[in-house]
């Protein structure tokens, strides 16, 4: 319970105030998240519509995935926008969300301060404030962070619910069931409110009747009886009220409150879009990623204070007799929504900002561990080092937040070397904020060159959406193209801005990054997270025109030849300019081949993989040397292009398919055995994804052991549910 208001109540309310103007002005200076311009945004006015026509624009409907979201964040900051017309609408976005983030630590703090009074809340509010990795996406997440916020809301209402039991308020009822309904609305994962409760409703009788029995007796009379049949019916009354009080603002689920809502839990949980992830040094796709990523992500980005004090809790103060419920409650709510994350091969992607809504109660923990240290101390100095303790270790997260803002989320702690240690080997700016300081920068600073191929400047990016939004109000003198990274040479541009999302950690890693024609860089302690390149030469663009051209079938030979040996020239010339430029040699390597030079088409190959090995240059040189061993008939070509095979094995050893491909071309020689020792060894390292299955079977079909590889798609069917329907085609297949 919450002591009496002393100096410390003070210190909590003074806290909370100054963070609830802190917060949104954070949030000023962020840049738009990756999925607000092109999804998030689209749909919250799509929905808005839906309403404003009484249901008769049904474009929120159809809009890609986004039916099985809830839309309450983007259709309330929508309406506003619209109402007040807001031209710079992102800054409302951002302000509401970074007050959904002040909820989560006042809320965290809160239940902090009901099990160990008003320090342990400051503690808790302080740690989350300085966790660099939650604090920023409170500035510019409007998607996990509104969600966690509801989620601790929840649990805050239900700590209150069980402490008033039987007697139970009704704004406490009330606040429960909008924490509920706010939860579901954003995301339908705000159904592990229904298990939070029923969880811990078994914990709360547990606890009356096997722990705190006499002690509770004396509290609530009549308990054991007609109260504890109440309980039920009560508990689902506030479920039910909640379910549909979440539904009011999603269009989807409003068409079929019960079906709609299940298949939107289904598709969530069985995400079948995979993303691309570096982590551990490689680049995986977000459904091959090992069990542990979530949790190792999380272990390696929050502040150490945090690991800490969820650590000393338990054993100072936490298990105490009084302590066992709500210690249960607050580990339950961080540690199994990782376990499920973990259990159920979840398709996770973006560090761990899935799983957000774990961190306040871990906070939570973390803050009573501290403030148990300080009322374990006997004397009044070890009081005041335990008092000084958290703050103390959050001395380095503090000045990482003040070095980085506004990208603070871009944080590894020590445990992790840093972002030192870090680079190249996890992502960095995977939400690509960082967009609009290069946006600003190139609107400060660009100038034209000569090189343009129209009235204005063209400004390239990965991430098209959030740039051209930046440079809305200059479209006279800008304009913007998508374009990726190995594309860039062959794409019209002036200026390119690339956030490193999407980069290899070996493009990252090699002696040549960034490119020469890198004229600023977004850095956070010191390393770039993201380039601005300005084009000092077309050739390679014209060359990729002219190679198109020379594909015309209604052209003669003879013009077709000149284009493409004037292709050639321009590309030689683009090496000229930079001997690293990836598709100038890949495109001569192609047209070498094409033009029977097999030995410079080889030269080519060999430069690109010298200058990056990364998986898709070795996977192109391989396919090359296949091609070349197939041409000439030589043996030196196909011992070469195995040892590619063997080298992207050994270096992305959770890659299945590159097992398959060499075990393949082991079964074509005769030595089918050898490539079924290499499936095996795929399996043993990598039994955890769909893809070693699938693999796996396509490799026994090919071989003729189609009962086996039936056997293995089987058992697929059963480890991953959500490719079911995939599975079913090839095993009905003769």
């Amino acid at each position: 319970m919450i002591a009496k208001k002393d100096y410390r109540f003070w210190a909590f309310a003074g806290v909370a105030t100054v963070l609830f103007f802190v917060l949104p002005w954070l949030s000023l200076s962020v840049g738009n998240s990756g999925d607000e311009d092109t999804y998030q945004i689209p749909q919250g006015n799509y929905v808005l519509d839906f309403y404003k026509s009484g249901g008769k624009d049904t474009a929120c409907l159809n809009f890609e995935n986004l039916k099985y979201y809830g839309a309450s964040f983007d259709v309330a900051t929508a309406f506003v926008n619209r109402v007040f017309k807001v031209d710079n609408i992102h800054v409302t976005r951002h302000i509401f969300n970074a007050l959904f983030g002040w909820l989560a630590i006042l809320f965290a703090g809160l239940i902090a301060c009901r099990t160990g009074g008003w320090q342990a809340g400051v503690m808790t509010m302080v740690i989350m404030f300085l966790s660099p990795r939650f604090l920023g996406h409170a500035c510019n997440n409007p998607k996990d962070i509104p969600f966690a916020a509801a989620i601790i809301m929840g649990c805050y209402f239900m700590l209150r619910f069980f402490e008033q039991y039987p007697n139970v308020k009704k704004k406490t009822a009330v606040f429960l069931v909008l924490s509920i309904a706010l939860a579901i609305s954003i995301r339908i994962g705000g159904l592990i409110l229904f298990g939070y409760f029923g969880v811990f409703g078994l914990a709360y009788l547990a606890d009356f009747y096997f722990i705190n029995r006499k002690q509770k007796r004396r509290n609530v009379a009549g308990l054991p009886g007609k109260q504890v049949l109440r309980l039920l019916p009560y508990a689902l009354a506030i479920c039910v009220a909640g379910y549909f009080a979440g539904l009011v603002l999603w269009p989807y689920a409003l068409q079929s409150p019960i079906s709609h809502p299940l298949r939107a839990f289904r598709e969530m949980s069985f995400f079948s879009i995979a993303l691309g992830q570096v982590f551990e040094g490689f680049y995986t796709m977000s459904n091959n990623l090992p069990w542990y990523y979530t949790p190792k992500y999380i272990l390696i980005t929050i502040p150490s204070a945090v690991i800490f004090g969820v650590t000393v809790y338990l054993f100072a103060g936490g298990l105490k007799r009084t302590n066992r419920f709500t210690t249960f409650m607050i580990y339950f709510a961080f540690i199994f929504p990782v376990f499920w994350i973990v259990y159920t091969k979840a398709n996770v992607y973006g560090g761990w900002r899935h799983a957000l809504f774990a961190f306040p109660p871990m906070a939570v923990a973390a803050g009573l561990g501290f403030n148990a240290l300080t009322e374990r101390a006997k004397n009044r100095y070890l009081k005041m080092a335990f008092t000084a303790l958290p703050f103390a270790l959050l001395v380095m997260p503090a000045a990482h937040i003040i070095r980085n803002h506004p990208y603070e989320y871009v944080y590894f702690n020590t445990f992790a070397g840093g972002i030192d240690r870090a680079y190249g080997y996890y992502e960095m700016d995977y939400y690509y904020h960082s967009t609009r300081a290069a946006a600003e920068w190139v609107k400060e600073h660009a100038r034209k060159s000569g090189l343009e191929t129209g009235d204005r400047i063209t400004v390239g990016s990965w991430h098209q959406p959030s740039v051209q939004y930046f440079l809305r109000h200059d479209t006279a003198q800008f304009r913007t193209v998508f374009m990726r990274w190995r594309e860039r040479s062959s794409t019209d541009w002036d200026y390119a801005i690339f956030p490193l999302t999407g980069l290899t950690p070996q493009i990252i890693q090699s002696a040549h990054f960034p490119p020469s024609n890198t004229v600023h860089t977004i850095k956070v302690d010191g390393r770039p997270i993201c380039l601005i390149l300005k084009r000092t030469d077309k050739s390679a663009y014209r060359a990729t025109l002219l190679r198109k051209k020379s594909d015309d079938t209604t052209l003669d030979y003879e013009q077709r030849r000149k284009l493409f040996l004037e292709a050639m020239a321009e590309y030689l010339h683009a090496l000229e300019v930079d001997p690293y430029d990836d598709f100038a040699l890949i495109s001569l390597a192609e047209m070498y081949f094409y033009g029977n030079n097999v030995d410079l088409s080889a030269h080519c190959v060999n430069m690109l993989v010298e200058y990056c090995p990364d998986e898709n240059n070795l996977n192109f040189a391989a396919r090359m040397y296949e091609q070349y061993a197939r041409k000439t008939n030589d043996r030196k070509y196909l011992e070469q292009m195995v040892a590619f095979r063997r080298q992207m094995i050994s270096d992305f050893p959770r890659i299945p398919k590159y097992y398959y491909n060499l075990a393949i071309i082991y079964a074509n020689s005769g030595n089918a055995a050898a490539g079924k020792k290499l499936m095996d060894d795929c399996m043993a390292k990598n039994g955890y994804v769909f893809d070693a299955y699938y693999y796996m079977a396509y490799y026994l079909a090919m071989t003729g052991n189609r009962n086996a590889a039936l056997d293995i798609l089987e058992k697929c069917k059963v480890k991953f549910p959500a490719y079911a329907p995939a599975l079913q085609m090839i095993l009905t297949e003769p």
